[in-house]
């Protein structure tokens, strides 16, 4: 067994070098001042990279990678704390922020049954992707109920939630949202945990609005699944 191979079989591998490409993109992120150097981007090419380049699997990598996985549910959770901030704000809109959370989640599964159907997508991939929208913890229940494949729903959240977070100002920007209630409802629902990262980084209330769209989307989505499964 060569050195390579004794320091990628033990599960601090994939927990420092998770940690290690995540830093490096905060780094880049915080020099180039831009959205497109998104840190959890950055991270994700630079692991595959160095995967590839070291020639680890997938399955060894993740005996640590998973070790992160298990801080997903605490780490959204504590975006609670946030919301807690703005609590008379939510009290004021609860109706319209309910009513968009709604609209949000019916629009996102909607338009995956419509382009996978329209793409010829069979049930499995389908089924995977209904949920991209929604945190990854009840993404992945949602997508193993419908019977889709967890890998594939995991990345499709990461990819959402990526996306959500590089446009989300530049669209905030040419929509003309003026209203921060609106802008972190609309950021949460569509792009979750990821997307929220953002909203904190715009405002606040931004914030605290996409937390609370993530729970409610949530929700919402599991009770659809009910209805597709």
């Amino acid at each position: 067994m060569n050195v390579i191979q004794v320091l990628t079989s033990s599960p601090l591998f994939g927990v420092c070098l998770t940690i290690l490409a995540y830093e490096v993109g905060c780094i880049l992120n915080r020099k180039l001042k831009t959205p497109v150097a998104n840190p959890l981007l950055i991270a994700v090419v630079l692991i595959i990279v160095l995967l590839k380049l070291l020639g680890v699997s997938f399955d060894t990598y993740n005996q640590g990678g998973s070790i992160i996985t298990l801080f997903l549910a605490p780490a959204t959770a504590s975006l609670a704390v946030n919301i807690y901030a703005q609590l008379e704000q939510l009290k004021k809109r609860l109706l319209p922020v309910l009513a968009g959370a709604l609209v949000g989640s019916v629009c996102s599964v909607g338009s995956i049954l419509l382009l996978s159907h329209l793409f010829g997508l069979d049930e499995s991939l389908t089924a995977s992707l209904i949920p991209k929208s929604v945190t990854t913890p009840i993404a992945m229940s949602v997508s193993q109920q419908l019977g889709g494949i967890v890998p594939v729903t995991v990345a499709a959240v990461v990819v959402t939630g990526i996306v959500g977070a590089v446009f989300a100002p530049t669209f905030i920007r040419l929509f003309r949202v003026k209203d921060p209630v609106a802008a972190g409802l609309a950021i949460g629902v569509s792009s979750h945990a990821l997307g929220t990262t953002k909203a904190l980084e715009i405002g606040e209330v931004e914030g605290a609005m996409s937390g609370i769209a993530i729970g409610i989307a949530g929700l919402i989505t599991v009770i659809l699944a009910q209805f597709l499964a």
